[in-house]
């Protein structure tokens, strides 16, 4: 909830963050001062509520946590993501002094919202999905660090923070230089409905994706199910920044019956890119995409 004080005080963090670059805001016909995209003119977001120690740099990001310790915060949609079938890219940005760090932050499709919790900064015990960045190390010989990985949450299951989820984990990778990247780093959930979940990552070049891991035998996801971001610190710390968000809603395509039918699913984009390698190009819609983006650039 938004209170008259806390609203002035964001209003004028964000006019002296966003001095610097005279792009970054913008005015409108009735005088009314607003800063895109993470803040609309009531100086609130029109898409997501935040909390914990979340702090909204309105010209670079949305800091969920910066370089101090014992810190936690959260990102969470206001509208739950009710597509069958999506797709989730967001750019964050995980950075700090030193080469001790920690622990790391979560991206979250989950019944419960808004919550503040000890698990990546968000609660335990969820049920959906949660895919954790986990940046420290606490008990998992063997295991390269920086590691991604998925849980898939019941409402009861607690998360082993002791031993970094390992009988939790329903799938993960190695992620060794996402921290402190020289590139943007980005992950692309993609998810078809009892067909497939995939997530990719941008770390190590330019629109160079790397498969962290992909399923034929995907989770149930809620069918209501909030979009949200956490993380934490403890005696080590690290800046978690989100950047910018897209989703999309996915058609499978391969409901249609023809003799191109390919044995994976896959969006409009791509199957027009296949089919026109068979030569073959239909001029009939053969599937779409449809979304929102909550994006800086």
């Amino acid at each position: 909830m938004w209170f008259p004080k806390l609203l002035s005080a964001l209003w004028l963090a964000s006019c002296v963050m966003a001095a610097g670059d005279t792009q970054t805001t913008k005015l409108s016909e009735d005088g009314i001062r607003s800063i895109p995209p993470y803040l609309d003119s009531d100086m609130q977001s029109r898409w997501f509520d935040f909390g914990g120690n979340t702090i909204v740099r309105a010209d670079k990001y949305i800091r969920l946590t910066y370089d101090h310790p014992s810190s936690s915060g959260w990102l969470f949609s206001r509208v739950p993501l009710t597509a069958t079938n999506w797709e989730i890219e967001v750019e964050f940005k995980v950075h700090g002094q030193g080469n001790l760090h920690g622990d790391g932050w979560a991206m979250w499709l989950t019944k419960q919202r808004a919550t503040e919790g000890d698990v990546f900064g968000s609660v335990d015990k969820f049920e959906g999905l949660g895919i954790f960045f986990d940046t420290y190390k606490n008990n998992r010989p063997g295991t390269v660090f920086p590691y991604v990985m998925a849980m898939v949450g019941d409402g009861s299951t607690s998360y082993d923070k002791n031993n970094d989820g390992k009988d939790q984990e329903f799938m993960g990778c190695s992620a060794r230089g996402l921290r402190n990247a020289n590139v943007p780093t980005k992950a692309r959930l993609t998810y078809f409905q009892d067909k497939s979940l995939k997530l990719e990552l941008q770390y190590k070049k330019e629109d160079q994706w790397e498969l962290c891991f992909e399923t034929f035998e995907p989770p149930t996801i809620p069918s209501v199910a909030y979009l949200g971001f956490s993380a934490e610190t403890g005696e080590l710390s690290d800046n978690h920044d989100i950047i910018s968000v897209n989703t999309n809603n996915l058609y499978d395509t391969n409901t249609h019956k023809n003799k191109y039918k390919d044995s994976q699913p896959t969006s409009r984009m791509e199957k027009v890119d296949l089919k026109r390698a068979r030569g073959f190009i239909t001029g009939k819609p053969i599937g779409k995409r449809e979304g929102w983006s909550w994006v800086l650039r």
